[in-house]
């Protein structure tokens, strides 16, 4: 298995394809084989590269470990474009990959050429989505204490929906059960969606995120994610949106990413 060291940590990570570059930051609980058929469709389109983040499935760490952090999930994004002389890069990011896609482009933002966010998981931008995720965090902790299997079922279904989690092939749903402990410590960690100290990003803050930026948007998710984009696409200066159907398990393929990708690779000039 290809595997890249940084920041002290071993991540499982798949490149193919050639041209302008492309990362995939999955969300949680997630792993890169959530990717597998978008990346190889996006590798039409550029130089895909997906991984999975510290903790989760093929980069988990061989010993338990306490909290994530989201400065880890951030710093190892732009270790990954570093080590792989990949950046600036168009980066994906789905739910809590999108927060992290957010505060990487914020942090290092030569790292970053365009975003495409889909429903990023930054709820602290609404008032009603930030208490959303707060009962979320509650009824996860709750509903999972001593049993860290349960933690990712519980928090897709909270996302997806129970007959979407059903709907799962067993085989992922094992393997999305064994990243309850990364999950866990993202939830004990700092500024993730799901911590006690969520990240909070001020309009400045926003309107310095000087990126095209590709806001995506399902017709079936809850309400919490179609407010943080609805704040977003009036904070960020340069953005497009799109609503697409399904739930909150968005297609990073779409035929509205693809385009987006296509048009940043060609430099078009048709923002406005």
């Amino acid at each position: 298995m290809p595997r890249l060291s940084v920041n002290g940590v071993d991540l499982y990570y798949e490149e193919q394809g050639e041209g302008i570059p492309i990362l995939g930051v999955h969300g949680t609980p997630g792993s890169a084989v959530m990717w597998a058929d978008a990346a190889t469709e996006l590798a039409r389109h550029g130089r895909c590269i997906i991984y999975d983040r510290r903790g989760f499935h093929r980069s988990a760490p061989p010993v338990p470990f306490g909290t994530l952090d989201l400065v880890d999930h951030v710093e190892d994004a732009a270790a990954v474009l570093a080590a792989l002389h990949a950046g600036p890069a168009v980066v994906i990011g789905r739910s809590t990959g999108g927060l992290i896609a957010v505060e990487l482009a914020r942090r290092f933002p030569d790292k970053v050429k365009a975003l495409v966010l889909l429903e990023p998981a930054l709820f602290t931008i609404d008032p009603d989505a930030h208490v959303w995720a707060r009962n979320v965090r509650l009824r996860v902790l709750e509903r999972s204490a001593g049993r860290p299997g349960l933690l990712a079922a519980t928090v897709m279904r909270e996302a997806l929906g129970d007959s979407t989690w059903a709907s799962l092939p067993e085989d992922l749903q094992q393997v999305l059960a064994g990243t309850g402990p990364a999950v866990l410590a993202e939830i004990t960690g700092h500024r993730m969606d799901l911590s006690e100290d969520a990240l909070e990003l001020s309009e400045d803050e926003l309107a310095g995120i000087r990126r095209p930026t590709l806001l995506v948007t399902a017709e079936d998710s809850p309400e919490a994610c179609r407010l943080v984009n609805a704040r977003l696409a009036g904070a960020l200066p340069f953005t497009r949106t799109v609503l697409v159907a399904g739930g909150h398990l968005i297609n990073p393929a779409h035929p509205a990413v693809l385009d987006f990708v296509d048009r940043i690779a060609a430099r078009a000039d048709t923002w406005a």
